[in-house]
């Protein structure tokens, strides 16, 4: 009963969260999702509805990478990824979706290494 309200609980924050950030073509969502084993990461662009860059530990390039590190470790090459990724696209500023996650552990370390591959948010 109590991972069930937990569930809600996030799905509910992450509605509060989506009700204020959309992202723009100019200025696109940076989305992440953290389950018990991986963590994604997507930059979205809302207006049309399209994934202009992605990123995370089931990807066949980090995979391997990623296999011996820890979950904080993986989390920051996930967002290292992601924002080599978006630059290569022209990205460079985007808006922090968290995903109704408190921001600490795996999702600051996400952000953090984000900022520091180039993206401003």
């Amino acid at each position: 009963m109590a991972n069930v309200n937990r569930a809600v609980s996030r799905q509910r924050r992450h509605a509060r969260v989506r009700a204020k950030v959309h992202g723009t073509t100019d200025r696109p969502r940076l989305n992440v999702y953290r389950s018990l084993e991986h963590i994604y990461a997507q930059v979205i662009d809302d207006t049309t509805g399209s994934t202009l860059a992605s990123a995370s530990t089931v990807d066949h390039d980090l995979r391997s990478d990623v296999a011996s590190l820890n979950k904080i470790e993986q989390a920051k090459a996930v967002g290292k990824a992601v924002a080599e990724r978006a630059k290569a696209k022209g990205i460079t500023k985007v808006v922090f979706d968290r995903g109704g996650y408190p921001y600490h552990g795996r999702v600051k370390a996400l952000a953090d290494s984000s900022r520091e591959g180039g993206l401003e948010f």
